[in-house]
């Protein structure tokens, strides 16, 4: 098992018009490990402290904090990760790390194959895992990440399969814990959803539009739509839009790429279109947006 981790990165990007992209922050050659597990003092404390924004491509995070705390930045946003609380990152997420000295915590690494093994799928479980959660660590999951971390030290013929089993337990049990009180989904709309999100990630630059999804998950716009809005209350229209705008806040907030190429490398020909869409989405304008994140100077 463990010769499946060949080949599920790419390498990092580092010009001014590109977002990080790293395996482990820092770190673009092949992913270590079937799963991956170390302290916050392991990475952090190698760069004063300071996780520089950044993101994956194939690789999903829990940061767990025991005690201490962390700022953090979210895709442009801002928050506080408290002492007992944890932050799930998925895939794509940009993601950024001040810690206050001497924190102490656990990171843990999923490749996305080990992600999307987790099943039987479930429509409410795949969108969860496709977007960040945080909360408060149960003693149930601090035992897992505990059991995680021994394992991860650990030798033994089925170290990998052990490790992927309790991964799978763990974000499982995160996600339980989130959504104890959402109703059953249907397996086979989580399958079309992870699928669709999949498409997206991969065509965002290619100008398709909802029919062109639809064909290629060999469904009508209309069925997909109501999969769209039974796993995430959005229309299919509101789905797609939401994923452009997400990705042209990362391209406006980490790279120095003009305005109006974020728009034409997100479909949009028109640049004062891309900037009327932005302004609907987002409530301001993107040049307004760039100066409330990073400043003035891009």
């Amino acid at each position: 098992m463990d010769c499946i981790v060949i080949d599920w990165y790419y390498s990092g990007m580092t010009d001014a018009h590109s977002i990080p992209l790293f395996n482990l922050f820092g770190e673009t050659t092949v992913f270590p490990d079937v799963v991956h597990c170390e302290r916050v003092l392991d990475r952090a404390g190698l760069h004063d402290w300071v996780i520089a924004p950044h993101r994956h491509s194939q690789m999903s995070q829990v940061f767990f904090i025991e005690h201490g705390s962390a700022h953090v930045v979210l895709d442009g946003a801002e928050e506080r990760l408290a002492s007992g609380r944890y932050l799930y990152v998925p895939p794509q997420i940009v993601h950024g790390f001040e810690f206050t000295r001497g924190t102490e915590g656990t990171v843990l690494s999923f490749p996305s194959p080990v992600v999307s093994r987790l099943g039987p799928k479930a429509a409410a479980l795949t969108s969860w895992l496709a977007t960040p959660q945080r909360g408060v660590v149960t003693a149930d999951v601090a035992q897992l990440i505990a059991a995680l971390a021994a394992t991860y030290t650990s030798t033994g013929t089925f170290r990998a399969q052990r490790l992927v089993a309790l991964a799978h337990v763990l974000l499982a049990t995160l996600a339980e814990d989130d959504l104890a009180d959402a109703a059953f989904e249907d397996p086979q709309a989580g399958r079309q959803i992870q699928r669709l999100d999949a498409l997206i990630a991969k065509h965002l630059t290619d100008g398709w539009a909802g029919r062109d999804y639809a064909a290629a998950l060999h469904v009508t716009t209309g069925h997909l739509n109501r999969i769209v809005r039974m796993a995430t209350g959005r229309s299919l229209t509101a789905h797609l839009e939401t994923a452009t705008m997400t990705e042209a806040c990362r391209l406006i907030a980490f790279t120095r790429l003009p305005l109006a190429e974020v728009g034409y490398r997100l479909g949009y020909s028109d640049p004062s279109y891309f900037s009327r869409r932005f302004r609907s989405r987002m409530g301001e304008a993107p040049s307004a947006y760039r100066k409330r994140v990073v400043g003035s100077e891009l």
